[in-house]
Parts: C-alpha cells; structure tokens; sequence
C-alpha cells in the first residue's frame, strides 16, 4: 500500500500527519508507526498524527509518539494539524477540533497558529519543582546555565523513577533569561531530548507566572532549541489558569509516498 504523509515542524518538534478521512491507515499498529517516525528506517518525527472527520467538529486528532503508542496532547502537534487543515481546505481563520485531552479552538494564520489549551486548575508546588498537566504530564525545575544541562541523563532519571515510571512524564528544564524563559524538554515516548514540546513549554510559562518570573503578568516569551514560542494566560489568585494559548509557527516541510 502506498501512503501519503506529510512532513511539518513546530519549532523544531516535526511530525508526520496523514489525512485519514477515509480510515485507510490501521492506527492500531504501533509497530508501523514506530517505524514510519524512525530517523534510520523511517520517514523520521518525534510523532505521527492523523486527522480525521468527526461529526461536531472540523476534524479530530489522533496522535502517537514516535514509539508508536497512542499519546496524550501535543501542543506543537495540535498548531501544525490545524496549518494542514487549512490547506486542505477544512478550516479558515478559526478551527475546532478534538483531541485526546477534549476540545481546542484555534485561530489561524497561515503558518502562524494561537492553539487555545485546557484550562489548568492545579499545579504541585515543590521545593526544586513543579508538577502539573496541561493537556499532558509535566514536570518544570529552574536550574542554571541550562544551555549546557544534560537534559537526556537528567530528564531520564526524573521520567523513570519510582513515581512516574509507569505512566510516565515529560521533564522540562527552565532559565529565566532577560526577556523570556528558554525552556529544553525531555519527552516522554520520544524518550528523549525534543528541539521544542508545545505542552511543556505553557506548564514553564505557567509556572514562571506563579514565581512571578514570566515575561508579563498575562504572558511569557519562550525560546527553545527550535525557535520562539509564546503563551498567554489569565492567572487566579489560587494559582488556576484560564483562557491558555499557545502561539507560534507551523511549518510545512515536504510531503512524499512510503511504501507500507
């Protein structure tokens, strides 16, 4: 069988997306998707997403890790599917669509997308973290110098230890710099270091508004090793978030047929 994908990246976080209207791609083999996001044997991407027709809605995403297992939200996923649905033709200015964590509102520009996320109403505060789930698990610890961090063995050790070793979590490391937060994430189901994670980045910005640390009272300026990003966000004196977007750049890289 031949299947057509397409290639896009948010800030250096890149997937594969299959229109998958008519059902013909299996999602059940997590062997193949595997496969397909391998950078050896594969077409290559920290994940694999297909967009499909749900009746509600302009379409629903379905989204895998690159270990081929079925995942919980990807913020950076979820900006490049709704670019692709405008250029097929699915959505013009706004989307609507459904995920794995419910339902997102986007508005659109080409290539530039505001992804609305879940509202955050509880956020773990520890002495060296903070835990909390915005659309998928994450775990934000400040540290310094955070350009040269050994994320991979840190973010390992963190995602695999006795608490979250079987469902695991994403572990961002965070700087506050001048005017923003550069931000490195550790994903889990990539299981390892992504050049940018759409989740982890609004959980570091929601944590920098709480240690009063983001860029503005309603906002923060992110970078990552991909590129910049920004989050705006309406805080609550009990530390709950509301009306959460997540901004930045979908790019479309190339699209092609694989034999499967």
């Amino acid at each position: 069988m031949q299947l057509t994908f397409y290639k896009y990246h948010g800030t250096g976080n890149d997937f594969i997306i299959i229109d998958n209207r008519e059902l013909k791609f299996n999602p059940e083999d997590s062997a193949l998707v595997a496969k397909l996001c391998h950078r050896r044997f594969g077409i290559g991407a920290d994940g694999l997403m297909l967009l499909q027709s749900k009746v509600g809605y302009d379409f629903e995403m379905i989204y895998y890790n690159s270990d081929g297992k079925e995942s919980s939200m990807c913020g950076n996923g979820g900006r490049c599917i709704v670019e692709f649905a405008r250029t097929l033709g699915l959505v013009k200015t706004t989307a609507y669509f459904l995920a794995s964590d419910g339902e997102h509102e986007a508005s659109v520009r080409p290539a530039f997308i505001s992804l609305k996320m879940n509202d955050v109403s509880k956020v773990e505060l520890n002495v060296d973290h903070c835990y909390l789930n915005t659309g998928s698990p994450h775990y934000v610890a400040f540290v310094n110098d955070v350009r040269n961090f050994n994320v991979f063995e840190e973010g390992r050790s963190i995602r695999t230890n006795e608490r979250f070793k079987v469902e695991g979590t994403n572990v961002n490391f965070v700087e506050k710099q001048l005017n923003d937060l550069f931000v490195r994430t550790y994903e889990r189901g990539v299981e390892d270091e992504t050049y940018s994670c759409g989740t982890g980045v609004t959980a570091a910005a929601l944590v920098a508004a709480i240690k009063s640390v983001s860029t503005g009272q309603d906002y923060c300026d992110i970078k990552t090793l991909g590129g910049d990003l920004k989050v705006k966000f309406v805080k609550h004196d009990d530390n709950s978030f509301t009306d959460i977007w997540l901004e930045g750049s979908a790019t479309f890289v190339f699209k092609g047929e694989i034999t499967i």
